[in-house]
Parts: C-alpha cells; sequence; structure tokens
C-alpha cells in the first residue's frame, strides 16, 4: 500500500533548518541559497517550471523510523535513537520496552503491530506519527462535528461525517511519510527526501504529504508577484552588503561563545519572548542582540566560582563586544536579511496555506483558534530546508510540554 517518489539524496533528515538561518551557518552562499529557494517557490506558484518540490510538512511526533534492515532482513519500528552510537532498532515489543521509556513506548507498540502488516520489504521509511486510537476525540468546532488529534502543537479536525473523518475514526494509527532511506547498512543509510503517495488502509490512516495546488488558489496574481519581488530585491540588497560579515562569522558558527552561534540562538530567543504578530525594526533587533549577548555572557560569568573559572567568559565577552561595536552596520544588514527572508517566505506561507484539506487549530483556555498549518519543506538539488512561520507555530512549539520525548 506504499509508494514513493524520491527527489534528493543527501544524509539522514534528523533536522531541517530554517531557509533563513542558512545565511549565518553557510554565509553569503546560504543568502544565494536561500533566494533561489524562494524564487523556485515562486516559480512554482506562478504555474512555471520549477527545480524546487514541495511537501507538507504536518505536525506529527514523534519521528518514526520503520521498514526492513538491510544487515539482516528483519522488519524494525524505531525513533530517531535508530542512528545513535549506541543504536535502538526495535524487532519486537519486547524491544521497545526495553530499549524506551514515557509515553514513546505505547506509540512504538501501535506502528510496530500495524505497520509490520502493510510493510514491503527492502524498504525503510521515516515519518510523523499523527495519532495512535486514543489519541482521536469527538469535538464540536462551529457547530459542526469533528474527529480531532493533537500529536503535538496543532490540533487537526475533520468532519466527522466526511470521507476522511470515517477513515480516521476507524484507524488504530495515522502516520505520514516524508522520507526514504537507502544503504547497505543502517550507519550508511542515506535519505531521499520526498512525499508520500501511500494509501489508507481499514486500520492504517497514511496522510500525503504532497502539496498539490489542484485548485490554483495559491497562484499568484500579478500583482502578488510584483509584491513578492520587491522583498526579494530588498532581500538581495542587503545580502549584498552584508555577504562579507556573515563569510566571516560562520567560520566560528559552531563555537557555543561566538557571536555567530549566539545570533543564531537569539532569534529563537526572539520568536520565544516576542508578544507582538509582526517582526520589530531592524535597528530595534541589533540593539536587542547586543543586550542579549551582554546579558548571556555576563550570565555565563556569574555561574563561575573562581577567577580561572570566569576567565574564558571575560575574553569572549570583550572580544564579542568589540566585534559588536565594530561590525554594527554590517551586522544591521545581516539581521535585515534574516528578517526580509523572513517576509518574503511568510509571503509564500500565506499563499500555501489557502489549500487545506485538513483543519488546523491552536487549543486555547477559550477552545480553539484557527491556526496555519506547520508548513512545508522546499526541496531541491541544493537540499531541504523548512519553511514555517516562526512566530505562529514555532512560539507554540517552544511552549509546549511534549511528553513523547522521553525515551
Amino acid at each position: 500500500m506504499l509508494s514513493f517518489k524520491s527527489f534528493n539524496t543527501t544524509g539522514k533528515n534528523l533536522h531541517l533548518e530554517h531557509l533563513e538561518d542558512a545565511i549565518i551557518d553557510k554565509g553569503s552562499k546560504g543568502g544565494i541559497e536561500a533566494v533561489a529557494f524562494l524564487k523556485s517557490v515562486r516559480n512554482m506558484l506562478q504555474g512555471s517550471s520549477s527545480s524546487t518540490d514541495i511537501t507538507v510538512k504536518w505536525d506529527g511526533a514523534p519521528a518514526v523510523f520503520a521498514g526492513t534492515n538491510p544487515e539482516n532482513g528483519k522488519f524494525f519500528v524505531g525513533t530517531k535513537s535508530v542512528f545513535n552510537k549506541n543504536p535502538k532498532i526495535n524487532y519486537s515489543i519486547s524491544d521497545i520496552n526495553r530499549n524506551h521509556t514515557g509515553g514513546v513506548v505505547d506509540k512504538l507498540v501501535v506502528a510496530f503491530n500495524e505497520l509490520k502488516r502493510v510493510f514491503p520489504r527492502n524498504i525503510i521509511l521515516q515519518g510523523d506519527l499523527l495519532f495512535t486510537k486514543s489519541d482521536l476525540k469527538l469535538t464540536n468546532i462551529d457547530g459542526e462535528k469533528m474527529i480531532a488529534f493533537t500529536p503535538n502543537t496543532i490540533t487537526y479536525a475533520v468532519p466527522i461525517d466526511s470521507k476522511m473523518g470515517k477513515q480516521i475514526s476507524r484507524a488504530n494509527l495515522g502516520i505520514v511519510f516524508h522520507t526514504s532511506y537507502n544503504g547497505k547498512s543502517m550507519s550508511e543509510l542515506q535519505a531521499s527526501f520526498g512525499y508520500s503517495s501511500s494509501k489508507s488502509t481499514s486500520r492504517v490512516f497514511m496522510a500525503s504529504a504532497r502539496f498539490q495546488n489542484s485548485t490554483g488558489r495559491a497562484t499568484f496574481t500579478k500583482s502578488q508577484m510584483n509584491s513578492f519581488d520587491a522583498i526579494i530585491r530588498m532581500a538581495e540588497g542587503s545580502l549584498q552588503k552584508a555577504g562579507p560579515v556573515l563569510d566571516e562569522m560562520r567560520k566560528d558558527i559552531s563555537d557555543p561563545l561566538s557571536i555567530p552561534y549566539r545570533l543564531k540562538t537569539f532569534f529563537n530567543f526572539y520568536i520565544r519572548n516576542h508578544k507582538g504578530d509582526s517582526l520589530d525594526k531592524v535597528q530595534t533587533l541589533v540593539d536587542m542582540f547586543d543586550d542579549y549577548f551582554h546579558n548571556m555572557m555576563k550570565g555565563e560569568i556569574d555561574k563561575r566560582k573562581t577567577p580561572k573559572g570566569k576567565e574564558k567568559f571575560i575574553q569572549s565577552l570583550k572580544v564579542g563586544s568589540d566585534y559588536i561595536k565594530k561590525n554594527k552596520r554590517a551586522l544591521y544588514f545581516a539581521i535585515a536579511s534574516h528578517i526580509t527572508l523572513q517576509r518574503a517566505k511568510i509571503f509564500l506561507l500565506q499563499k500555501m496555506n489557502e489549500i487545506q484539506s485538513v483543519g488546523s487549530f491552536i487549543r486555547t483556555p477559550n477552545g480553539f483558534r484557527v491556526t496555519a498549518p506547520e508548513g512545508f519543506v522546499a526541496i531541491s538539488s541544493g537540499g531541504a530546508v523548512k519553511l514555517v512561520d516562526r512566530l505562529e507555530f514555532s512560539k507554540q512549539n517552544f511552549q509546549l510540554a511534549k511528553d513523547w520525548v522521553k525515551g
């Protein structure tokens, strides 16, 4: 019941970066790649040929790996821990109980029992678990009876009497597959991003990860094209000015005390704590980053009890402060590039979100609030990046406690 079309081969798909973070990770090259991704998605929505394919990013959890281990021919299920140095690969219910703890155990047991019935041999897929039977809830949204499930941050709801609603109601497991793997051993597996065209069975609801603009509702108008292209030109302009400092910073991206590492964590910190529905002005963010870096480093200094323990952090604070002061203008354009790429991404997301087969909501103390889907994954020969509205989805995700993380 499974078939898979792949677009791009890369390493293991354990983490995807936000499109705009490419300028911090890869410097000016990352900026070029980000703009190329955005233009390619624009071309797709315009109806032109495009080198980028899009899959829908369902907000499922936990990540589930399933298939045939090429080393022994046995069917297995697991989480991302199948790629641990000491891998946790489950060939039986006993293995699941031994290798995992917490809420993930029951999820994997259901996945093992149900997927082994439908999986063909010699294939390994990665997906996100959407629900097991006990997760399904009947609810009423705007006077309509719905079948709903909340795998992570977003609550998905479908009319109970619809074809999809009936499929979900019958199923013991809901899952969406988005990546396949090939290789002669588990440690050598290579991922192929793509979309699943798998069909649901009476016991397993297999959601599709394929983005289809079949109704044309997500197609750009001429006016929208002009507005989007204006944002892209702004991004290209600021990237050109920020290029040298981005290339210089990327050399230290792996150092937790460096400016580029902290600039990347700053954006997560900002989104987690931001109260508004739109990003602040660039200069405000530059000043906030300066304060964030100083406060973070002073916090590290205060944690240390001895002069020797404080020394490294005092030096890092001095070096970082001098760098920020010396490169204020360049950092302005680096942050402007990051923000403008986010604006262009959100512009695309607003069009793509017009196509939904499943309602998506955020649960609040006063009931359900309509929200956009989690986002999408853009795939090309250069790799894959996630397209997510960080102010909408990422903030909710940061604030959510996740029981399934255990194990």
